[in-house]
C-alpha cells in the first residue's frame, strides 16, 4: 500500500488482528508509521516509522518528508515478517521464536499475554492523532 502522513501524525498499519479483543492494537503485530521529524514529543527508538512497534527495530529508515507518498509492503509468512519501506527491505523477524517471546516479556507487551499471539486475523489500520491517507491497498494470500 501507499500512504501519506501529516506533519505530527502517528498511524499504523496491524495485521493478525483479533475480534476476540477489544482493542486492535492488543492483538496484531503493528508496522509503526509516524512523521519521525515533527512528532511533538519524544520517540523511543521502537515507536519510529517501520518498527514493528514496541517489538524490533529496522535496519534503516528511507522515508520520504512529510506529505509524500511513501510505498509501503508487508509479507508475512507463517511466522516470518518482512517490514519493506519505499522499496528496500527495512526489517525481518521472527514471531514466536525466542528472541520475539523475549522482547514481548521485558517490553511494553509483558502484561498483555494476548498480544502477537494469534496465526492469522484482520488487517487493522490506524488512527492514532494527525491525519493519514492510504491507497492503493492491495492484500495478496502468500
Amino acid at each position: 500500500l501507499e500512504y501519506n502522513i501529516s506533519k505530527g501524525g502517528n498511524s499504523g498499519i496491524m495485521f493478525h488482528v483479533s475480534e476476540k479483543y477489544p482493542h486492535t492494537y492488543t492483538s496484531g503485530p503493528e508496522y509503526q508509521i509516524i512523521d519521525d521529524k515533527g512528532w511533538p514529543g519524544k520517540l523511543e527508538p521502537w515507536q519510529h516509522t517501520g518498527c514493528n512497534y514496541a517489538m524490533q527495530l529496522p535496519d534503516t529508515v528511507v522515508t520520504l518528508p512529510v506529505g509524500s507518498w511513501n510505498t509501503t509492503r508487508i509479507v508475512v509468512r507463517g511466522a516470518h515478517v518482512e517490514h519493506w519501506l519505499n522499496g528496500v527491505k527495512i526489517l525481518q523477524y521472527e514471531m514466536w521464536s525466542p528472541e520475539w517471546n523475549q522482547e514481548k516479556a521485558t517490553g511494553k507487551w509483558k502484561d498483555d499475554p494476548t498480544y502477537g499471539m494469534e496465526k492469522t486475523g484482520h488487517i487493522a489500520l490506524q488512527y492514532h492523532g494527525g491525519d493519514v491517507w492510504f491507497r492503493n491497498i492491495k492484500l495478496k494470500k502468500l
